[in-house]
């Protein structure tokens, strides 16, 4: 029996003895364990009841979220860098675990959607630097909010980087977009974030509705308008007055208050329309002004094809460069010199196109320009009947050439035929050369002379 006992005593620690070296990690190894202890800048974590490992310095890696609130007793994951140092504890990293663990839940986040915090740590030209957990991200200026946006008049490069050096520091709520963990690239976007907002406030608006809002940015290509909770709209230039316009500034200003029309709802993105609330002059341009009126028109701007011309504050006119003297005009720098900017002058309306919004004017007193396109037809036309009469006599020759070719060859099989009466060929081959002489080209005569001269030979 107690041969037995010491047997399945001695059974029981080889066993142990094994489970203690099978569990035993090794360098590389990623290991899980309890928090024991923090203290003096360094974790130990009970490693599984095997052995005791120790996290410091650098290797805390409490630039993490996972790693920077620790507590006593929480579980824990760490890789293991050296197997015994110099108090015989395995010394571990969270920074090898962690960083694998961060791409991973980069990942998750990209296919939850949800939103994440993001210090803003660096500007660039093209966008932001930003950490998001462990890792440093960036967010492309095509990717911030309105809020946040750098609208820049030109597109000012320089100016771009002021307004984004000014946002270090700061945190935003972003999305993940993208992960790419073998070029350590991790993109994200606070416009995301932004547009899910604006997407629950707008199941409110329709297309058509009008809004009460107010001027909050002007570009070269319209001008943003705010309005309702934190909404934003784009009216574009072309939406703003009925009349043409260089630029949003030209009617508008940065907190104006104004009234728009919805006239398109796109996802989150929101179009407006101020000229829609607004009667369409042209619609009665025809009650005012006719064709052949003379009218006083204001030089409003001077280009390359013409001036353009208001005649009121709702109707604007193009004066073309060819209806503007009786010499011809080169370039706009003539013009410059001939007309301007803001003066009066008196015009002569040419055409009148309500639909289009065009209308056509000349300086008044200008002689109407002939346009000669009949005659220029008509040469046309005989260029097109010399052509024809070229290619049908042309066909012609040819036809009289495949004639007389086979005529020839009769008279040779003839001539072999009928050797006892040469003069009868000979006056048949005078018969037969008399249309020969009769055709006057010279490149029809080289080709029916030849098969003539072989006969005679």
């Amino acid at each position: 029996m107690a041969e037995k006992a010491k047997t399945k005593k001695g059974g029981s620690f080889e066993e142990l003895l094994n489970n203690y070296f099978a569990n035993v990690p090794d360098v590389g190894d990623n290991v899980k364990g309890k928090i024991i202890s923090i203290e003096n800048g360094s974790v130990r974590i009970d490693v599984n009841g095997v052995t005791t490992g120790i996290v410091r310095g650098k290797e805390l890696f409490s630039e993490s979220e996972v790693y920077s609130n620790l507590k006593v007793g929480e579980e824990i994951e760490a890789s293991v860098v050296e197997l015994e140092n110099e108090t015989g504890e395995v010394e571990l990293s969270f920074r090898v675990a962690g960083y694998e663990n961060v791409w991973n839940k980069m990942r998750d986040l990209v296919e939850s959607g949800l939103t994440v915090p993001a210090k803003i740590l660096q500007a660039n030209k093209g966008g932001l630097m930003v950490q998001v957990d462990a890792l440093v991200s960036f967010l492309p200026v095509s990717q911030l909010s309105p809020e946040n946006y750098p609208r820049v008049p030109g597109g000012d490069k320089d100016r771009i980087l002021e307004h984004l050096k000014a946002l270090i520091g700061k945190t935003l709520q972003v999305k993940i977009i993208d992960v790419d963990q073998r070029d350590e690239k991790l993109i994200v976007s606070e416009k995301a974030v932004w547009e899910d907002d604006q997407k629950a406030v707008l199941e409110s608006y329709k297309v058509g509705n009008i809004v009460d809002g107010e001027v909050s940015a002007l570009t070269s290509f319209g001008a943003f308008i705010k309005f309702g909770e934190g909404l934003e709209g784009l009216v574009h230039i072309s939406e703003i007055v009925w009349q043409r316009i260089e630029h949003p500034r030209d009617v508008l200003k940065v907190g104006q208050k104004v009234q728009a029309q919805i006239i398109d709802l796109n996802k989150s993105k929101i179009y407006l329309s101020v000229k829609r609330l607004v009667e369409d002059p042209w619609k009665s341009v025809k009650d005012r002004y006719q064709v052949d009126q003379v009218v006083k028109g204001e030089v409003h701007k001077v280009e390359p094809f013409g001036l353009m011309v208001k005649l009121d504050n709702e109707i604007h006119g193009l004066a073309h460069i060819s209806e503007l003297s009786d010499k011809t005009i080169h370039d706009s720098r003539e013009l410059e010199v001939m007309f301007e900017v803001g003066k009066e002058y008196d015009f002569e309306i040419v055409n009148i196109e309500p639909a289009e919004h065009r209308l056509g004017l000349r300086v008044a007193g200008l002689k109407k320009k002939k346009k000669e396109v009949k005659p220029a037809k008509k040469k046309v036309e005989e260029v097109k009947k010399e052509v024809v009469v070229e290619e049908v006599t042309a066909e012609k020759l040819k036809a009289k050439e495949v004639v007389e070719t086979s005529v020839v060859k009769k008279k040779k099989v003839k001539k072999e035929k009928v050797e006892e009466k040469p003069t009868e060929v000979v006056e048949e081959s005078k018969v037969e050369e008399t249309p020969t002489e009769e055709v006057k080209e010279e490149s029809v005569e080289e080709k029916v002379e030849t098969p003539t001269e072989e006969k005679k030979a």
